[in-house]
């Protein structure tokens, strides 16, 4: 492994924002096992997710099903030994520029591999450190392609972009008779235009027409977008923005009483997404890794741990409702343990060789790997936005063969 310099990196805001967070201990560490100051062997996972930031509240659902996993399995048998889990915590900030910085510091702090993270661009732009250090990742919810892509060390479970976009274009389709869309991203956004793109590919070759614009990062006032769509005789509005600028959108959307149907991607899977549409009679509706009422007990035991910690309840968003992202940490956690075992090391190399070879039956489903290290999916959950309940409902399980 390249020897990397230690960065001075402070992740103070990460820490602060959430709850639970291990620190590294003080004890030293190798590659055949690491011991706590009171002489307990400890495995590290190092955690690259934004917690600050556009994706900051999605990064902390995230990162709130990792810490859900971690206290229901604190340990793990590696190799006959009994290992303590460690989290170590990097904030990406949402942004690409500091995903590297965030990678090195996770890289500087022997962690075994790393889980993240929430947002394509952040992952497309850390991967690289990772791939150097020889560092095995396993990403949640990083849907663009370009993620694994001529990387061997990054891995993720969840579906990718190419097969959610033509999932939504079926579905704007088939449930809406859409014949002209209107897109909506965010200029410069690997995630929006990547989906974008894909969604965009498969609407035309069934007949559609697209029409497509984006905005500048930072855009407060979405107005004009909206009212183009209106102008254009849109069918339905496709924005797979972050959950910032979908909370933005939608409440304006909400405001106008707009009657055309909004359809977003995972990103919008928030309750921060669903308070801007509450009360309203706007048709929402958005794909996701996971609906409430797929695993009971993961349900049940999720909520209770949430409801513990009126931290836990902030990070979340402001209540108990379960994001998919949030489940999609939990298995994530159990499949990095899984390596870990298989391996029957804390060996980075050897993780990241057992990994490929990994199968977990999850809370979102079975998971397994293809070659390049991407999740073989071909399932996604179609949600539709309650909003006088405030709550998702399951519209529909969409496959694309």
């Amino acid at each position: 492994m390249k020897k990397l310099l230690s960065l001075t990196l402070s992740c103070t805001l990460a820490l602060a924002a959430l709850s639970g967070c291990s620190s590294a201990p003080a004890g030293n560490s190798d590659a055949s096992g690491g011991e706590s100051a009171a002489g307990e062997k400890v495995v590290r996972i190092g955690v690259f997710e934004p917690a600050t930031g556009d994706s900051g509240p999605g990064g902390k659902q995230e990162m709130l099903g990792i810490q859900y996993a971690q206290s229901e399995q604190p340990t793990v048998e590696i190799g006959g030994e009994t290992y303590t889990v460690e989290l170590e915590y990097a904030d990406n900030g949402s942004d690409p520029a500091k995903a590297p910085t965030a990678a090195s510091e996770l890289v500087s702090k022997d962690v075994s591999m790393v889980l993240g993270s929430y947002g394509s661009g952040v992952s497309i732009a850390g991967g690289p450190v990772f791939d150097e250090a020889g560092l095995c990742v396993l990403g949640m919810s990083c849907t663009n392609p370009q993620v694994t892509a001529g990387n061997d060390y990054y891995f993720r479970i969840c579906f990718l972009d190419p097969f959610q976009g033509t999932v939504l274009a079926s579905f704007a389709q088939e449930k809406f008779a859409a014949e002209t869309v209107y897109c909506l991203g965010e200029l410069g956004n690997e995630y929006d235009q990547g989906l974008i793109a894909y969604f965009k590919e498969a609407f035309e070759a069934a007949g559609g027409t697209v029409i497509a614009d984006s905005f500048p990062t930072n855009t407060s006032d979405f107005t004009t977008y909206i009212n183009k769509a209106v102008a254009e005789g849109a069918d339905v509005i496709f924005c797979p923005v972050s959950i910032a600028y979908s909370t933005q959108i939608v409440k304006l959307c909400a405001g106008m009483g707009l009657d055309i149907p909004i359809l977003g991607g995972d990103t919008l899977d928030s309750n921060k997404v669903l308070e801007a549409a509450s009360g309203s009679d706007l048709k929402l509706y958005i794909s996701a890794f996971y609906q409430e009422g797929g695993s009971p007990k993961f349900d049940e035991g999720f909520k209770e741990w949430l409801n513990s910690d009126s931290t836990h309840i902030t990070n979340n968003g402001g209540n108990d409702t379960i994001a998919a992202v949030s489940a999609m940490g939990c298995d994530a956690y159990n499949v990095a343990l899984e390596a870990m075992k298989a391996a029957g090391s804390i060996d980075p190399a050897a993780v990241k060789a057992a990994m490929s070879g990994v199968t977990y039956q999850g809370v979102s489903g079975d998971i397994a790997f293809d070659d390049i290290g991407d999740a073989i999916r071909d399932t996604a959950y179609i949600k539709r936005a309650d909003t006088a309940g405030n709550t998702w409902v399951l519209e529909t399980v969409q496959t694309v063969k």
